[in-house]
C-alpha cells in the first residue's frame, strides 16, 4: 500500500473513531436526562422495582416489568414521585419512589425537538392512534370535552374510548388513558384515574368526575383529567 494512501486511512478511522467517542460521551445529552445505574433490582407482577445511584444519590425507582441486571446503565426525562408508597407485593413500604414510563439503555441525545424542553411542563400525550370509538349514550367526545372544558369543569361526565396506555397501583389507583378518534386543538387523548382494571386495546366507557389544571407533581400536569373514574362498561379486543 503506497505510503499517503495508508497514511490517509490511519486519519480516516482516527477521526471515525474521535466522532464516536464525542457522539456517546455525556456532553451531548439532553440537559433534563436522568442517567441512573442500577444497584439493586426486585421482580414483581406489574413492576420491576429499582435502585439506582445518579451521580451520589441512591433512590428507588419502578418501571414497567423488563429484564434488568445489576449495574446495567439506563436513562429517562420524566417521572412520578410517590411518597409512602406500599408495595404489597414485595411488602415493603417506599419512603419515597419515583415511577418511570419510559426508560432507554441508550444516551437521550440532544434534537431540535428537545430544546427548550421543560421537565415540569404539561405532560405530553402519545401519539394520535387509528382509533374510531362511537360516543357512549348520553356521553360526550374527547373533542368535545377539550373544546368546552370550562363548561365541564366538575361536572360528571360519561365518555367511551379505547385504552391506549394502563398503569396500575399507583397512590392506590389505576392510571387509563384512552383515546376514541376525535380530536380537538391536538388534544385526542384524556387520562383516567380509577380503581378499575383494564387492558391496553379494551373498548371502555367511563364516568366520572372532569378536573383542569391538575398537577401531581414532578412535571406530571394535566390541563384536564377524569378523576375516580368508574367504568361502565368494557369491551374485550382480541
Amino acid at each position: 500500500m503506497p505510503l499517503k494512501i495508508f497514511i490517509l486511512a490511519i486519519l480516516v478511522l482516527l477521526f471515525s473513531c474521535d466522532s464516536e467517542k464525542k457522539a456517546n460521551s455525556d456532553e451531548n445529552l439532553d440537559p433534563n436526562v436522568h442517567k441512573v445505574v442500577v444497584n439493586e433490582v426486585k421482580q414483581a407482577k406489574v413492576y420491576t422495582y429499582l435502585n439506582v445511584s445518579e451521580n451520589d444519590h441512591e433512590y428507588w425507582m419502578a418501571i414497567a416489568k423488563k429484564e434488568v441486571e445489576e449495574g446495567d446503565v439506563y436513562y429517562y426525562t420524566q417521572s412520578l414521585e410517590m411518597k409512602d408508597f406500599e408495595s404489597k407485593e414485595l411488602d415493603k413500604t417506599f419512603d419515597a419512589i419515583y415511577f418511570v414510563d419510559k426508560i432507554s439503555d441508550k444516551p437521550i441525545k440532544l434534537s431540535p425537538r428537545m430544546m427548550g424542553n421543560n421537565p415540569h411542563s404539561k405532560v405530553q400525550t402519545n401519539l394520535k392512534n387509528d382509533v374510531s370509538v362511537n360516543p357512549a349514550a348520553d356521553g360526550i367526545t374527547i373533542a368535545e370535552l377539550f373544546s368546552n372544558k370550562d363548561q365541564y369543569s366538575g361536572e360528571l361526565i360519561k365518555i367511551k374510548g379505547q385504552v391506549i396506555k394502563y398503569n396500575s397501583e399507583i397512590m392506590g389507583k389505576n392510571w387509563v388513558q384512552i383515546q376514541d378518534g376525535t380530536n380537538f386543538d391536538n388534544n385526542f387523548e384524556l387520562t383516567i384515574t380509577t380503581r378499575d382494571q383494564v387492558k391496553r386495546g379494551d373498548i371502555v366507557t367511563f364516568e366520572g368526575k372532569i378536573t383542569l389544571n391538575k398537577d401531581f407533581g414532578a412535571g406530571y400536569a394535566y390541563d384536564v383529567v377524569m378523576e375516580e373514574g368508574k367504568m361502565l362498561e368494557k369491551s374485550i379486543q382480541n
